[in-house]
């Protein structure tokens, strides 16, 4: 198992380019499932869970190949077949997504519970109760979730919750099913507006995926096409922060800007500067401004991204003041908070929300990630703090993110990825 080695205390200067988006490219693969001709996906990040992801459509029978620079091609399927295992999705939430697209296809599925990061239950009963009023019946079964059905059809579905993973898995099965499918409270992340360009591109009948009421005329097939993969918002709002918490100057290339409307307010409301400019968007503090800190409350998009609260927190470690965060999306997401502390971050828990108080400095320390973005608010936290900080329990954070320490090391960073012999 791998870990981090970062000498902290160093401000990063110079520029990264923003890898194409994670959370976008996960059920565009999956939506490859329902289309009977091959697909071309470039600008696809190079990450554990796309590489496996890639590994179950060959299972499932949809061949296909991964190449960094080239991105990933999905030829047409020979046969489909309808199960995917335990042993090769048990670490990655976004399998549940090919049960949609598998009961549009095939009217059946047999699909592993997801697994994925230790954040909170993210169960999948909403995905199911939608796909049952489209006319699927399902059973669990040692692990597995068995679904069927004759023929997928339209239906009206109010979501309780706009659950972005509940919304793309309906959104691909109603592309094939018969008549109309309208998703009421659904979804309106950016992702989900990818994923509906991509089926329109391919044929899908699709309006207003950007307003919470989407609309899906099913039709009988859908052709191949050739799709980029929009750049990584929550990656982007990573090295933002790291060109806050290091007092450093970079400028982000391929960077999504109106995407993360909220998150570049809050941190131009802690004191940084973001401009948007012809190469990409210069992130820095302001020399004449110390940084300060903010409240904030997680919310579905628009709102503040639960997926940035971690690396927010790192900031305001070494902000003035104090300031409030509010956790609305999952249970589990502060488990970062006690290795913060370990850092030397001054952080009283309550209920769903954490108290941060900033303190003058951090010091490097052992410290153990919990999940994806709780590892990237520890390596944020070690390029600011003073002397050594190891990370360990990186294989989180290659699930999300592309070469991070390579990325970082090349605007100034000193980080080594070492063997835990633990």
């Amino acid at each position: 198992m791998d870990k981090l080695v970062i000498e902290g205390g160093v401000p990063l200067v110079g520029s990264i380019e923003i890898s194409g988006s994670k959370n976008a490219a996960l059920p565009l693969l999956m939506a490859a499932i329902l289309i009977d001709d091959e697909v071309t996906f470039t600008s696809v990040p190079d990450l554990r869970d796309i590489r496996t992801s890639v590994m179950l459509l060959d299972l499932l029978g949809c061949p296909g190949s991964f190449a960094p620079e080239q991105g990933v091609v999905v030829r047409r399927a020979a046969e489909l077949r309808p199960e995917a295992p335990y042993e090769l999705v048990k670490t990655m939430r976004a399998s549940v997504l090919c049960l949609g697209p598998l009961l549009a296809r095939l009217g059946q599925a047999r699909v592993a519970m997801p697994g994925g990061c230790a954040i909170g239950a993210r169960p999948v009963d909403l995905h199911l109760s939608a796909l049952e009023k489209m006319g699927a019946r399902f059973e669990l079964e040692d692990g597995y979730i068995l679904g069927r059905c004759r023929r997928l059809h339209g239906a009206r579905i109010h979501f309780d919750f706009p659950t972005v993973g509940g919304t793309e898995n309906v959104m691909m099965a109603a592309a094939l099913a018969e008549g109309e499918t309208v998703l009421e409270n659904a979804a309106r992340e950016p992702e989900i507006v990818e994923l509906a360009q991509f089926l329109r591109s391919c044929g899908a009948r699709i309006e207003g995926e950007d307003s919470g009421i989407i609309h899906i005329q099913g039709v009988p097939l859908l052709h191949g096409c050739t799709h980029a993969v929009m750049p990584d918002r929550i990656e982007a709002g990573t090295f933002m922060v790291a060109a806050g918490i290091t007092g450093g100057e970079l400028l982000l290339r391929n960077c999504p800007w109106d995407e993360l409307e909220t998150v570049i307010g809050k941190l131009e409301q802690m004191g940084m500067s973001l401009t948007p400019t012809p190469e990409g968007v210069l992130a820095r503090c302001n020399p004449d401004r110390p940084l300060s800190c903010v409240d904030v409350v997680t919310r579905p998009y628009p709102g503040f991204p639960t997926d940035m609260q971690a690396q927010i927190m790192a900031l305001m470690c070494l902000a003035e003041g104090s300031g409030i965060i509010t956790e609305n999306i999952f249970e589990n997401r502060f488990m970062h908070v006690q290795e913060l502390v370990r850092l030397g971050a001054d952080i009283r828990l309550s209920g769903h929300t954490a108290v941060v108080r900033g303190v003058r400095r951090l010091n490097g320390a052992p410290v153990m990630a919990s999940d994806l973005r709780a590892s990237a608010s520890l390596v944020l936290a070690g390029l600011a703090a003073r002397g050594t900080t190891t990370v360990q329990r990186i294989y989180h954070l290659d699930r999300g993110y592309s070469r991070i320490e390579a990325k970082l090391n090349a605007v100034g960073a000193r980080i080594r990825r070492e063997k835990d012999e633990d």
